[in-house]
């Protein structure tokens, strides 16, 4: 299958579900981008800040670029003006780097808090305490350039699929009670994503709203 086939059968499948898909483009080619915009994906998400600006450069405007993987503060400078979301938010200092960076640019930039629910030590994101704290805390009711949209996660690399159904569910009900706790009056915390080509069946059975597709779109790397 080739990658318009690809992008039309998944959206599909997904689009009976709602749930959104998000083509991880990263390493791709712009090829390979353009052939995927050109079956219709709008949506699509970059590890690197390096690679998402040089692509946002020569591609279609109204792609919506999300960035998905670990963030350094130093770099948000560089995709303020244009990123849809920053789906790996981990740090109450990121979110405020984001939101000086937003206002400079006179928008609002659409955040996911990513939660660590993975065994491996080596994934990022904050653990329970720490997003509560941080949903508490007084510094991000001043925060007014930035919009918490929903929460992220990343499931063990593991072919356990009873683990990693586990991290998917637990996910989902820290997304329930954190909407229900903090955002009972905010309809844009709708966002819940998890779920990667690997695993991303196991996501939408726990309640996905996002899932975040490479190798299933574009082939392995």
């Amino acid at each position: 299958m080739d990658i318009a086939d690809q992008i039309k059968t998944i959206n599909n499948e997904l689009n009976r579900l709602n749930v959104t898909l998000v083509a991880v483009s990263k390493t791709k080619p712009i090829e390979a981008v353009k052939e995927a915009y050109d079956a219709g994906q709008r949506i699509f998400g970059e590890n690197i800040v390096q690679e998402l600006t040089s692509k946002y450069e020569v591609l279609p405007k109204d792609i919506q670029w999300h960035l998905i993987g670990h963030l350094q503060r130093n770099k948000v400078k560089y995709i303020a003006p244009f990123v849809a979301l920053i789906h790996s938010v981990d740090s109450l200092k990121l979110l405020k780097e984001i939101d000086k960076q937003a206002a400079k640019n006179n928008r609002v930039i659409d955040c996911l808090l990513q939660i660590h629910i993975a065994e491996e030590e080596t994934k990022f994101g904050l653990d329970h305490v720490e997003l509560i704290a941080l949903l508490r805390s007084e510094e991000l009711a001043d925060l007014k350039y930035i919009r918490i949209r929903g929460l992220m996660g990343i499931a063990t690399n593991t072919p356990n699929e009873r683990e990693v159904k586990a991290e998917f569910s637990e996910l989902k009900s820290l997304f329930d009670g954190v909407k229900v706790s903090f955002f009972r009056q905010a309809d844009y915390f709708d966002t819940l994503s998890m779920g990667m080509s690997t695993d991303y069946k196991l996501a939408i059975e726990q309640g996905c709203t996002m899932v975040r597709l490479g190798s299933t779109i574009f082939g392995s790397r």
